[in-house]
C-alpha cells in the first residue's frame, strides 16, 4: 500500500505535464492495481454471472486479451503455455488462483502443477477440475466481443479432449465474465486516471499550437509525426496511430490558389483542423478527438457559425450522456439520443465505446458511424457502474462558404457510476486557436 501511495503521490503532483514514472515505479503500479483487482473486481464478477470456474490459455507470442491484463508488470507475454484456473467457493465467496504452471504467476496467482505426479500439463489441469467439481467451466469464447474470444483453436480442442466426459457438458463461454473483468475500473484506477486523459489533453494543446504549426508550412501529416514522437518523448505508448485532418472552406481569394491545389494538406488560415490521439499508460488508455481554427489575418475569433456548430456538438454529449442507465442496453441508448437530437434540430452521429484496458474495450457498444440504427450483439450487452467510455460523436451543421456540411467530431473519455456521467478531465468546450493562446479545458 505505501509503494503505491508513493508512486501516485509522484504522478499527482508532478505540475503542469505530470510526471511519467520509472518502468520500475510503474511495475509496482501496475501489479498492485492487479493485486487489487484479484481480490475485488474477479469475486465480484464472478459471483454475478454465476460461474465458479474460470480456465484461462494462453501459449506465447500469442496471447488471450484477458490474460495479457492478468500478467504482472514483469511477464511481457505467457511462458510456454499459461493456464490460470480460478474457482469460486459459493459457501465462502472466496476465489482460488491457480497456475497450472512451472512457476508461479506474480504474487497473485501460486503454481499448483505436481510434475511428478502430473507429467502432463492437461492432465494437471484435468485433476483441479474433478477435485473442485464446478457446476460451470467458462471458456474464452464470444461471437461479439473479441476480447473474450481468445482460447485458440488448438488449446480448445485439447483442454475438451482432456476433461473428463461428465465434465464437458458443464463448459460455458466467459464472455460476461471477461466483459465484467475488463470494463470494470477500480478506484484507485480512477485516481490515475485523470492525469492521463490530462496529459492528452496538454499534448493537443501544444500540438495545434504555434510552437507547432506554421500556416502555410505545416502539413497534416507533419502534425501526426509530432503527435508520435511527443508521445514516445513523454514516456508514454499509444495504441493507434493519431490522425489529424482539415475542413476547409472554399477557396479564399485572399490565398495562393496554386498552394491551395499543390498540397491540400499543407495547413491554411481559415482552416478547422481534427485530431484524433490516445495513449496508453499503466495499461489504461485514452481515446479523445478535438479541434483547432486557423486565424486569418485581422480575426481574433473563429466565426460565430463556427462555434454554433461546436455548441452543437457539446449539446449532442449532454444528450447522449443523459441517456445512460444502468441496465439499459448500448442500442437503447443510442436510439433515445439520436431521437432527441433530432428533435432539437442536431444532425447526428453517435458512435461511442467503452474505454480501459483496451482503446476500443469490452462494454456495450452505443452505435458505430455506419450502424446508426444499433449494433447487433455488442450494442445488446447492457450498461454498467463502474465503468470508463469514450464520447464519441459529431454534429454536422451547413455554413456558407464551407465546402460541405462542417462536421464537430468530438471524443471525450468520461466515467459512468451511480452518480451519473462525469468526464474524467473534462471536455473540450471551445475551439482551440491558432495563433493565440488556447482557452482553458473545463
Amino acid at each position: 500500500m505505501k509503494k503505491f501511495l508513493f508512486a501516485l503521490a509522484l504522478l499527482l503532483t508532478a505540475g503542469a505535464q505530470a510526471q511519467v514514472l520509472s518502468v520500475r515505479d510503474q511495475a509496482k503500479v501496475v501489479n498492485e492495481l492487479l493485486a487489487e483487482r484479484f481480490d475485488t473486481v474477479l469475486p465480484a464478477a464472478m459471483r454475478q454471472t454465476g460461474i465458479d470456474m474460470w480456465i484461462v490459455v494462453s501459449r506465447e507470442y500469442n496471447e488471450d486479451p484477458v490474460i495479457k491484463t492478468m500478467l504482472p508488470a514483469e511477464w511481457l507475454n505467457a511462458r510456454r503455455r499459461t493456464i490460470l484456473v480460478f474457482h469460486r467457493d459459493a459457501r465462502t465467496g472466496k476465489v482460488e488462483r491457480l497456475a497450472v504452471a512451472r512457476y508461479n504467476v506474480g504474487n497473485s496467482i501460486q503454481a499448483a502443477w505436481d510434475m511428478q505426479k502430473f507429467p502432463a500439463q492437461w492432465e494437471a489441469l484435468a485433476d483441479i477440475v474433478k477435485s473442485r467439481n464446478p457446476a460451470k467451466i467458462a471458456l474464452n469464447t464470444s461471437t461479439h466481443f473479441a476480447h473474450a474470444d481468445g482460447i485458440d483453436h488448438t488449446d480448445y480442442t485439447e483442454l475438451l479432449a482432456a476433461l473428463p466426459a461428465q465434465f464437458r457438458s458443464r463448459v460455458v463461454s466467459a464472455e460476461p465474465l471477461a466483459v465484467r473483468w475488463l470494463e470494470t475500473r477500480t478506484a484507485r484506477e480512477m485516481q490515475i486516471y485523470p492525469q492521463l486523459v490530462n496529459a492528452t489533453h496538454k499534448i493537443i494543446e501544444e500540438g495545434f499550437s504555434e510552437r507547432v504549426i506554421t500556416p502555410g508550412i505545416t502539413t497534416t501529416d507533419d502534425v501526426v509525426w509530432w503527435f508520435r514522437q511527443k508521445i514516445r518523448d513523454l514516456g508514454y505508448d499509444t495504441w493507434f496511430h493519431p490522425s489529424v485532418e482539415i475542413q476547409r472552406q472554399r477557396q479564399d481569394k485572399d490565398l495562393d490558389q496554386d498552394q491551395q491545389r499543390a498540397n491540400p494538406d499543407v495547413i491554411l488560415p481559415g482552416d478547422l483542423l481534427h485530431v484524433d490521439i490516445g495513449i496508453t499508460y499503466l495499461r489504461l488508455n485514452t481515446d479523445i478527438q478535438q479541434h483547432a481554427y486557423v486565424l486569418k489575418p485581422g480575426e481574433s475569433a473563429a466565426p460565430a457559425a463556427l462555434n454554433r456548430a461546436f455548441a452543437s456538438a457539446n449539446r449532442l454529449q449532454d444528450i447522449l450522456t443523459a441517456n445512460f442507465q444502468q441496465g439499459r442496453s448500448g442500442n437503447a441508448v443510442l436510439a433515445a439520443a439520436l431521437q432527441q437530437a433530432k428533435a432539437e434540430g442536431i444532425r447526428p452521429t453517435i458512435y461511442t465505446h467503452p474505454i480501459g484496458y483496451h482503446g476500443h474495450a469490452a462494454g456495450p457498444a452505443i452505435g458505430m458511424w455506419d450502424a446508426q440504427g444499433g449494433v447487433p450483439g455488442t450494442g445488446d450487452d447492457t450498461l454498467r457502474y463502474q465503468t470508463a467510455y469514450s464520447i464519441e460523436l459529431n454534429a454536422a451543421s451547413d455554413m456558407p462558404g464551407w465546402r460541405e456540411p462542417v462536421r464537430i467530431m468530438l471524443e471525450e473519455d468520461a466515467y459512468f457510476d451511480e452518480s451519473g456521467v462525469r468526464y474524467i478531465d473534462g471536455r473540450q468546450k471551445q475551439l482551440l486557436l491558432l495563433p493565440r493562446r488556447a482557452p482553458a479545458i473545463e
